[in-house]
């Protein structure tokens, strides 16, 4: 019976797990799987909490459909009934400048517009900064390399210069993108985090001439299933964004119930495995003993215990995987460590509807860093999805810190409380005290896609060659969404599975 254990009990490691049963009950396979959780829960980031009629999300509160394997995973899961799209009346977002709040205009794609009357009217942006954002109509595509006629990698801060100018940096590219990996512009790869925007400019010169055009396009064609109403957005294309009407957690929760659930009576096939999942288990060291034939991996834990395996994935953040890597292939650790990671919070705020005199007619806003304020990003999240307050009610979701105000993190909850109400207070007129907030901490949870980072992953895809019974998984790689993290785990499991079982199809 092969053994596999799988280190990390977040989305990905739960993914991988529930991927490699499914392959083995398929193939008829009596397998053991042994997943191996740090921390007293499973699902990692992946929290929701009920409180008071409220419902919390303390880590991602949805999950976008353009990348299939989320909404595909819940479908084999049974919980398509549960996904819930985003309120239909209220499709748009804001923008903090000087204090005040604009709607980020209409058809804006995060880095440029595809419709010009909303850009042209929009108070985001001064009449100079609006000038020379449209002379990306008329300038040069950057030059291709030499040697492969490839984009050249450059950062987001040094692309959106290049085509827009500094206030579309400033004003929109850092917030509504470098908000999404909590990253810092001059830092993040391009060619890794946003690579159509250089297929625009490889394709059509024009960011703004694509985007029309792309634009067009899609208003010939009829809406997937997933869409039932007609998008109307500014910035985020909001009708993709789903979620699940009890929260996110309904996901990892379902999943750790299959995944226990495997071996159940009645399964004639896979009754024999054995599977175990194991929290408040933390990993000391991982070794290789390569003298057996095949290889056994030894992992060692802080009960004194070691666990033999067949194979191995590591479902954890890069800095980890370095850590447990560093006594069986120093080049791969040494590659991991160099994926940097930034830290947030996420802060859960309850008020009477009446005390917040803004109309809230939109999902949230962004806030320039430029502004200097705490707050990086606030959603509404009762206005964005349903089922988020009672009737009467306001959720607020605010986000502080990140890799441009990592010192934010060092406050204690009330200082940091503090600030975040100063800044709701002059942006959205509350004056009165939350009836409840919790802050949720996130140390080192967001990988940093710099410069270099699809060169540095691909060689430590090079090296894992010689390791087949290793993988690694994660958001560290090559995505930092729910589907993300989902298609990595269980591609680790489709490796591995067909390493351990000999030629499994994978389809199914």
């Amino acid at each position: 019976m092969k053994h596999l254990v799988i280190v990390g009990g977040g989305i990905t490691g739960l993914a991988a797990a529930h991927r490699f049963l499914e392959l083995c009950r398929q193939s008829r396979r009596q397998v053991q799987l042994t997943l191996l959780e740090a921390s007293p829960r499973l699902g990692g980031i992946v929290q929701t909490k009920q409180r008071d009629g409220f419902l919390l999300e303390r880590g991602p509160d949805s999950f976008i459909s353009e990348k299939p394997e989320a909404l595909e995973l819940s479908r084999r899961l049974g919980l398509e009934s549960h996904v819930i799209e985003t309120n239909a009346n209220y499709r748009r977002s804001f923008i903090v400048r000087h204090g005040r709040l604009h709607p980020v205009p209409s058809g804006f794609h995060l880095l440029a517009p595809a419709q010009l009357w909303p850009f042209v009217t929009s108070r985001v942006f001064s009449w100079t900064g609006k000038a020379r954002m449209a002379m990306d109509l008329l300038l040069p595509r950057r030059a291709l390399n030499g040697n492969t006629g490839a984009n050249p990698d450059e950062t987001l801060a040094s692309f959106v210069r290049r085509r827009l100018g500094h206030e579309a940096l400033e004003r929109m590219a850092q917030p509504m993108v470098g908000g999404i990996y909590t990253a810092d512009p001059e830092k993040l790869s391009l060619q890794a985090t946003m690579p159509r925007f250089l297929e625009m400019e490889r394709k059509h010169r024009s960011l703004i001439r694509a985007l029309r055009k792309e634009r067009q396009k899609v208003a010939g064609l009829p809406a997937p299933s997933h869409q039932t109403t007609t998008e109307g957005t500014s910035g985020a294309r909001y009708s993709l964004f789903l979620s699940f009407d009890r929260g996110m957690q309904v996901l990892t929760d379902k999943l750790a119930d299959r995944i226990l659930n495997f071996n159940a009576p009645g399964d004639e096939d896979c009754s024999s495995s054995q599977v175990s999942l194991r929290v408040n288990t933390v990993v000391e060291s991982l070794g290789l003993e390569r003298s057996d034939r095949p290889a056994k991996w030894l992992i060692k834990t802080k009960r004194n215990e070691t666990i033999a395996a067949d194979a191995v994935c590591l479902a954890l953040p890069a800095h980890i995987s370095a850590r447990l890597l560093t006594s069986v292939d120093e080049e791969i650790a040494s590659e991991l460590s160099g994926i940097t990671s930034a830290s947030s919070a996420t802060i859960n705020l309850a008020y009477k509807r009446s005390d917040i005199p803004h109309p809230l007619d939109g999902f949230g806003f962004v806030v320039p860093f430029i502004e200097k304020r705490a707050l990086m990003a606030c959603t509404f999240s009762n206005v964005k999805f349903a089922g988020r307050a009672p009737d009467g009610f306001v959720l607020l979701r605010g986000f502080a810190g990140g890799a441009l105000q990592p010192e934010l993190l060092d406050l204690d909850d009330a200082p940091l409380l503090s600030r975040l109400q100063t800044d709701l207070r002059e942006l959205l007129g509350v004056t009165t005290p939350p009836l409840f907030s919790e802050v949720s901490r996130w140390h080192n949870s967001m990988p940093q896609y710099h410069l270099g980072h699809l060169e540095r992953v691909n060689r430590i895809e090079k090296r894992m060659a010689s390791l087949p019974s290793l993988a690694l998984a994660g958001n560290a790689y090559s995505g930092i969404g729910i589907p993300d993290c989902i298609r990595s785990g269980e591609q680790a499991a489709d490796d591995l599975t067909g390493l351990l079982l000999e030629r499994v199809d994978p389809t199914l």
